[in-house]
C-alpha cells in the first residue's frame, strides 16, 4: 500500500521520525520502499515483538536486572494499527485491519492471563527463614496464626528492608525468592495485564495472605495484584468468612485491596472438601461458604469474584455445566463465574469451535439466569437448612467412619485400585501425594489419584458415600419439597445419580478379589454396597422415579451404552494387576509388560466412563 495510491494520517508519519535511527533490516526497509510507510510501521511492530518474545533463557535474562530490550506495549500497538485503518481503503480495514485490532482488544499481547499459585506452607517456611535471617522471629511458620498476622502487619508498615539479591539459604525459600522478583520484572517489563491472581493452595489464616503480600512488598509487585486465598477442607470452608472479615479490616491490606479497585477473588476447592467429609457434607459446605464469603464482601463493600477449583468428576464439582451453576448459593456469582477446566474435561467442552461455543453459551446463559435480582434475593427456608445441616453431618459421619477411622481401609484402598499404578503414569501436574516421604494416606494423597483410583475400580465412592445415610437420616416428606423447589438439591441428587449409575458393584467386587485379607475385604465390601443400596433407594423414594436418571434419558442412555464397552477392561485390568501382584519382582521385566497393558485398560476406562478424576 504505497503512499502515493493512499496517504497516510500525519500522525503516523510523526511516529516513524520518533523511531529513527532504525535497524539494518528497516533502513534497508525505508530506502527500498520509501512510499510504503504502511509496510515499514508494520515491521517495526513486528520487530518490538520479536525483542520481546520468549526464548530457551528468557527466565534468567528476567531475573537478571539488566536493561531488557522488549519495548512492545499494547496501546501503542493498537495506536500504530489505528493510524493504519483511517490510512487504507474502508475495504481493506474491514477486512485485514479492524479484525486484527479487535483481536489485540480482547486478547492484549497474552491471550490467557497465567495464574500462580503457591502451597501456604510453602510461603510461611520462605516468610519465616527470611525472618530468622534478618533477626525478626525465630520461629514464624510455627507461630500462631494470630501472632503471624499482627507482626506481618508491622512489617507491612515499615520500609522494605536491605535483602540480598537471592535471599535465602535453602532451596525452596530461594525459588520463592525467585518467583516475587521474576513477577516485578515481567510486571515491569510487560505489564501486569497479563498475569492473573496469586493463589495460596491450603489457606488457612489471615496471615497466609498477609505473608504473600509482604514477599509482594519486599519484591516491589505488590500493588495491583490479586492475591486469591484456597479454602479446600471444610473446616476452611467454614472459616472463610472471619478469614476474609479480619483481612478486610486489617488497615495495610484495606490499603492494598485500594490499589486492586476493592476487588476480591477467592477460590473455593471441590476436591479436598470432598476428600475431607464426604460428598454432601462438602457440596453443603461449599453452598454455606459462597454465601457466607458473599456477605462478608458486601458488608465491606468489596467486590468479590469466587473461582471454582473445578475437576471433571461429579466428586470434583465436575457435571453438567447448566447444573454446576444451579448449585451456587445465588447471591454469590452477581454475573461473575471463575472456574478451572482440566483434564478431559477440556476435550469434551472446547475440542471443536462448535462445541467450545455451545458450552460458553450454556455457562453464560446459566450465570445470567443464576444473576437476576430474584435469585440473589431468594431466601431459604429455615427448616432446609436445618434439614441439609442436620443430614450433612451424618453423611460425614458415616463417610470418614470408614475412609478415617477404620483400621486396615487403607490397605483395602490400595489394593482394590490400582492406585500405584496410577501413580507411576506420567499425567498430572503434581506428585500423587503431599510432601516427601511417609507413607501414602488419605490426608496426604491428592484428590486427582483419590477420585480416579475408586473411579477405575467402579466403586466411584467419593461420588456418593454418605449420603444414603445422610438423607436416610430424617423424613422423605421434607427431601421430596426440597427437591421439587431447591435447584441446589435438585443438582445436587442428579450429579449423585449419574455417580451411581456409573459405578458397578458387581465389577467392583472383583477388585475386592485382589485384596490380600479377604475377611477385611468382605467387611468394607459390605459397607459399601449396603451404602450403595441406601443411597439409590432413598433418592429413588426423594425423585418418585422406578430408576436412576430416569428424568434424564440423554444421559442414561448414553452411561448405559458406553458400559458394556468397558466392562470388558475392567476385568482384564483385574485379572492383569492379579498377575503383576503375584510377580516376586515388581520391577522386572515381565512386570513392565504387564503394567503396559494395565495402563491401556486405564485409558479405556477412562475414556468410556469420560473421566479421570
Amino acid at each position: 500500500m504505497t503512499s502515493r495510491r493512499s496517504a497516510v494520517v500525519p500522525e503516523l508519519t510523526a511516529w516513524l521520525e520518533a523511531r529513527q535511527p532504525y535497524n539494518e533490516h528497516e533502513t534497508y526497509l525505508a530506502e527500498r520502499y520509501p512510499d510504503e510507510q504502511i509496510r515499514l510501521a508494520l515491521a517495526l511492530l513486528g520487530q518490538d515483538l520479536q525483542n520481546a518474545v520468549s526464548n530457551a533463557d528468557m527466565v534468567p535474562r528476567l531475573l537478571d536486572d539488566a536493561p531488557h530490550e522488549a519495548r512492545v506495549s499494547l496501546p501503542e500497538i493498537l495506536q500504530v494499527l489505528r493510524w493504519i485503518e483511517q490510512s487504507v481503503p474502508e475495504s481493506i480495514a474491514k477486512i485485514s485491519v479492524r479484525p486484527l485490532i479487535q483481536q489485540f482488544e480482547i486478547f492484549g499481547l497474552h491471550a490467557a492471563r497465567l495464574d500462580l499459585r503457591e502451597d501456604s506452607a510453602m510461603i510461611n517456611s520462605a516468610v519465616g527463614e527470611l525472618l530468622r535471617a534478618l533477626k525478626l522471629h525465630p520461629a514464624f511458620e510455627d507461630a500462631p496464626a494470630d501472632e503471624r498476622a499482627r507482626l506481618l502487619t508491622l512489617l507491612l508498615q515499615q520500609p522494605v528492608p536491605a535483602l540480598a539479591r537471592n535471599a535465602g539459604v535453602t532451596l525452596p525459600t530461594v525459588e520463592t525468592a525467585k518467583l516475587f522478583r521474576l513477577i516485578r520484572r515481567v510486571r515491569t517489563i510487560y505489564g501486569g495485564e497479563l498475569l492473573g491472581p496469586f493463589i495460596i493452595s491450603m489457606c488457612k489464616s489471615a496471615a497466609d495472605v498477609l505473608a504473600v503480600l509482604l514477599l509482594a512488598r519486599w519484591s516491589d509487585c505488590a500493588d495491583g495484584m490479586f492475591i486469591a486465598p484456597l479454602f479446600e477442607t471444610i473446616d476452611d470452608l467454614r472459616n472463610a468468612p472471619t478469614i476474609l472479615q479480619t483481612l478486610f479490616t486489617n488497615p495495610v491490606y484495606q490499603a492494598h485491596l485500594e490499589t486492586c479497585q476493592r476487588s476480591q477473588m477467592v477460590m473455593v476447592g471441590y476436591s479436598d472438601s470432598n476428600k475431607d467429609g464426604g460428598f454432601l457434607a462438602s457440596n453443603w459446605n461449599l453452598y454455606q461458604g459462597q454465601e457466607q464469603i458473599a456477605e462478608t464482601c458486601q458488608k465491606y463493600d468489596v467486590r468479590v469474584t469466587l473461582f471454582h477449583g473445578r475437576g471433571g468428576s461429579i466428586a470434583r464439582g465436575g457435571g453438567p455445566i447448566f447444573r454446576g451453576v444451579q448449585m451456587q448459593a445465588p447471591n454469590s456469582l452477581r454475573g461473575r463465574f471463575r472456574l478451572t477446566e482440566q483434564g478431559e474435561v477440556i476435550g469434551a467442552r472446547y475440542a471443536t469451535p462448535q462445541l467450545a461455543r455451545r458450552h460458553l453459551e450454556q455457562m453464560t446463559h446459566a450465570v445470567i439466569t443464576a444473576s437476576t435480582p430474584d435469585m440473589a434475593k431468594a431466601q431459604l427456608p429455615a427448616h432446609w437448612r436445618e434439614t441439609l445441616e442436620s443430614t450433612a453431618e451424618v453423611a460425614r459421619q458415616t463417610y470418614r467412619s470408614l475412609v478415617y477411622q477404620s483400621d486396615g481401609f487403607m490397605d483395602f484402598w490400595r489394593q482394590a485400585t490400582p492406585l500405584d499404578e496410577i501413580g507411576r503414569l506420567r499425567i498430572g501436574s503434581r506428585p500423587t501425594k503431599r510432601g516427601s516421604g511417609g507413607v501414602i494416606q488419605v490426608g496426604n494423597i491428592r484428590a486427582i489419584p483419590w477420585v480416579f483410583s475408586w473411579m477405575q475400580s467402579r466403586f466411584n465412592l467419593p461420588g456418593w458415600f454418605g449420603l444414603g445415610s445422610g438423607l436416610s437420616s430424617v423424613g422423605v416428606a421434607v427431601l421430596q419439597e426440597m427437591y421439587s423447589e431447591w435447584p441446589f438439591f435438585r443438582a445436587m441428587l442428579s450429579n449423585a445419580e449419574l455417580s451411581l449409575l456409573q459405578a458397578d458393584m458387581g465389577i467392583a467386587s472383583q477388585y475386592v478379589r485382589l485384596v490380600s485379607d479377604q475377611t477385611l475385604a468382605k467387611h468394607f465390601f459390605q459397607q459399601i454396597q449396603d451404602e450403595y443400596n441406601r443411597t439409590r433407594d432413598v433418592i429413588l423414594a426423594i425423585t418418585g422415579e422406578s430408576h436412576l436418571l430416569a428424568n434424564e434419558p440423554v444421559i442414561q442412555r448414553s452411561v448405559e451404552v458406553r458400559n458394556p464397552y468397558i466392562d470388558p477392561l475392567n476385568f482384564i485390568q483385574v485379572e492383569y494387576l492379579r498377575r503383576l501382584r503375584a510377580l516376586p519382582d515388581p520391577e522386572s521385566k515381565p512386570a513392565q509388560d504387564l503394567r503396559d497393558v494395565i495402563v491401556v485398560t486405564i485409558n479405556g476406562i477412562a475414556a468410556g466412563l469420560r473421566n479421570t478424576g
